[in-house]
């Protein structure tokens, strides 16, 4: 947990300066997405989910 909370205080919000609720809402939900979807995570063998989820349907994992 403090891993994600240092990169996120370091990737999203000391990078950008909000200009209100909504803007903050939109920066934030595109960095989550990145986050979660798109970065290898070592939990997955760093992978990123979708391709451990390729492999592990194709039983490669």
């Amino acid at each position: 947990m403090e891993s994600f909370n240092g990169r996120f205080r370091d990737e999203c919000l000391n990078e950008h300066w909000f200009s209100d609720i909504l803007h903050a809402r939109e920066i934030i939900n595109d960095w989550r997405q990145d986050y979660n979807e798109c970065r290898p995570h070592s939990s997955l063998n760093y992978l990123t989910p979708a391709k451990f989820a390729a492999r592990l349907a194709k039983r490669e994992i």
